[in-house]
């Protein structure tokens, strides 16, 4: 099983990004779906997640300007974030709690999308 995330980039003070993340490999099912992030310097921390059936969770310092959803048909998680701030700055992971097979599930990380937000 594999994540691959993509979408990460540069961008000003204000600007938007789209992040997209699609698993692939030998999946049964998946259950809750995420991205976190990793400043310079600081722990990783939860940006958002969402479960199979759509209830979401936001960190408070991204609530009102990202969005996280999914496609349960392609496998794949997206997160659109709206005026962002340099504090956004961080390298951005996706992850997902996989059934591989039956009853039996993994958390599996994506390599992670630099976004850089400039003043």
């Amino acid at each position: 099983v594999q994540l691959q995330a993509s979408g990460g980039g540069l961008v000003q003070s204000g600007g938007s990004l789209r992040l997209s993340c699609v698993a692939s490999g030998s999946i049964f099912g998946i259950n809750a779906m995420g991205w976190y992030r990793q400043a310079p310097g600081k722990q990783r921390e939860l940006v958002a997640t969402i479960t199979r059936g759509d209830s979401t969770n936001y960190a408070d310092s991204v609530k009102g300007r990202f969005t996280i959803s999914r496609d349960n048909a392609k496998n794949g998680v997206y997160l659109q974030m709206n005026s962002l701030k340099p504090e956004d700055t961080a390298v951005y992971y996706c992850n997902a709690d996989i059934l591989y097979v039956r009853g039996a599930a993994n958390v599996y990380w994506g390599q992670g999308t630099q976004v850089t937000v400039s003043s």
